[in-house]
This record gives C-alpha cells, sequence and structure tokens, in this order.
C-alpha cells in the first residue's frame, strides 16, 4: 500500500543510519527501503560533500573526506526539514574519481519514509536532531576495511596503495574520534546490518506500523 503524504497528517519518518565504513550501512537501508516501498527514499550523506570544482585536481585528494567538517552539513539539515515539511528538495550528485560535485543535481520528493545514511549523521548534532529513529551498523573492523579496499577499487578508480594510506592518515582516526562514539546516540545498535534480518524484521514492521496510522 502506498502512502499519500499529501493526505497524511502525519509528517515523515526520517530514519538515520550511520556506522563505520564499509559496515553494511547502504544494504540496511536499502533493504528497509524493498521493506517499506515506495512509501520510501533514500539520501546518502556521501553526496553532500562540499564542491571542489574551483581546487585544483592534485589539492582535491588531499581533503580529509573523514572529517565532519568535509560535509556541507547545513544543507542537508534543510533537505531534512523540507522534507519533513512536505516540500521537494534538489539533491547533489558527488563524483568520487574527481572529488567534485556534478552539476546536476537529482529531485527527491517527500515520502512517509525518508531513510539516511552515512558514517557521520550522529557526530553532528543538528544533524542528530532530525532523526526520528536513529540506527547504528556496528561491524567488525577488519570487515569493515576489506569491504571498504574492494569498494573503492571497483567504483571509485582507486589503487591499493592510495586506499592504505588514506585509511592510516584519516579513515581510521577519524572513525575512533567521531564514528565510534556517536554510537551512544543510537535508539538501536544492528551487528552486521542488513544481514541481521531479525532486526530488519522489527525495524519494517515499526515503520509498516507508522504508514497504517
Amino acid at each position: 500500500m502506498q502512502v499519500d503524504l499529501q493526505d497524511s497528517l502525519e509528517p515523515p519518518v526520517i530514519v538515520g543510519i550511520a556506522g563505520g565504513t564499509g559496515s553494511g550501512k547502504t544494504t540496511l537501508a536499502r533493504r528497509i527501503q524493498e521493506g517499506v516501498g515506495d512509501n520510501s527514499t533514500l539520501l546518502q550523506h556521501d553526496w553532500y560533500y562540499h564542491d571542489q570544482s574551483n581546487v585544483p585536481m592534485e589539492e582535491r585528494a588531499k581533503v580529509n573526506f573523514d572529517h565532519p567538517e568535509s560535509l556541507d552539513n547545513d544543507l542537508l539539515v534543510t533537505h531534512l526539514t523540507k522534507l519533513k515539511a512536505g516540500e521537494a528538495v534538489e539533491v547533489p550528485q558527488y563524483d568520487f574519481t574527481r572529488h567534485t560535485r556534478l552539476e546536476e543535481t537529482v529531485r527527491v520528493e517527500p515520502t512517509p519514509v525518508v531513510v539516511v545514511e552515512g558514517i557521520l549523521l550522529f557526530a553532528v548534532p543538528e544533524l542528530r536532531e532530525r532523526f526520528d529513529i536513529k540506527l547504528y551498523v556496528d561491524t567488525d573492523s577488519d570487515i569493515r576495511a576489506f569491504r571498504r579496499i574492494r569498494r573503492d577499487i571497483r567504483e571509485r578508480g582507486r589503487d591499493f596503495e592510495s586506499i592504505r594510506a588514506q585509511y592510516y592518515k584519516t579513515v581510521r582516526p577519524m572513525h575512533l574520534e567521531f564514528v565510534e562514539p556517536s554510537k551512544r546516540w543510537a535508539d538501536l545498535i544492528i551487528p552486521e546490518g542488513g544481514n541481521n534480518f531479525i532486526a530488519l524484521d522489527v525495524i519494517i514492521e515499526r515503520l509498516k506500523r507508522f504508514l497504517e496510522l
């Protein structure tokens, strides 16, 4: 059953999914979407990295992309506020091979359930306050590291040495400073993310009950 947000008196439920790189956040988000169906929208915090089109190419890769300040959190807060109010938003898209935003944006319409995923969501107080449900995906560091290596090579055109250097320079220390401590703000901590089918069933059933109100 698809719910028409315009006919509903209830504002959307915004679900935040955080956790370390490679933890399984995206898998969990997509499986929640599959369970809820057309009543859900997915946003990724990664889309909101600051535009670097005015920065020389050789300088772009030197940015600490694992620090909260590398993301345009104010814009995401604005978009979540608008979606909560039933307004559509124009979402930026990011090119990870060139480390800058694309010129085109994607229009996102409000839906009864808005799912947002990203490693640093709960580390930013202004963002944290926008989530009705906060889920933290907790996965062993060795598994996360191998998943990140595979993703960066396959999807982002990176070589192993650059991935290794970034992991030790920013990914691991930023995880320890910002990401890991942010789990204290979670409503639920979910081991293995989208592969934890019991937790997934509980979350989907809770959201379906909201849609029936």
